[in-house]
């Protein structure tokens, strides 16, 4: 039996443009990433593309580094919608789509269905509708609030 790293995955588009609000962008690079984790071998369990950034929790052999998947999501990635969107290239003339920083967190400590519902059902709804499902005092929900 193998075993397989589960790491939840957020990044930023770079200068925060927000182009996901063209549906047809947005439409697109779910496409392409869904493509993307097929020739790798990747399995996704939760992923929301909202109007600056993409939140991920994706799973992958233990034989491939974080770095590689993190190489083939984002660089395949801008690589494959500048290819499609050619006009974005005018936003991002310096080439770079994605910000050169990242975050990722391996969830160990959280079962992968709490990934999966933080990420579905937190992330790009305005902060009233989360706050009116929960009673929260102050500040942003936490994966341990699910």
């Amino acid at each position: 039996m193998v075993t397989f790293f589960n790491i939840m995955f957020f990044d930023t588009i770079a200068y925060r443009f927000k182009i996901f609000y063209n549906k047809k962008v947005k439409k697109d690079y779910e496409s392409i990433l869904k493509n993307i984790f097929t020739e790798k071998g990747y399995r996704i369990h939760a992923m929301e593309v909202v109007e600056d950034h993409v939140h991920l929790c994706v799973e992958f052999h233990p034989s491939i580094s974080l770095s590689k998947v993190i190489q083939h999501l984002k660089g395949g990635s801008s690589y494959r919608l500048f290819k499609l969107h050619p006009e974005l290239r005018e936003k991002y003339w310096g080439g770079s789509f994605w910000s050169s920083g990242k975050f990722y967190r391996s969830i160990g400590n959280v079962t992968a269905d709490t990934i999966r519902h933080y990420i579905n059902e937190s992330q790009g709804k305005p902060k009233k509708e989360i706050r009116s499902n929960r009673i929260k005092k102050s500040g942003q929900l936490k994966l341990t609030d699910f």
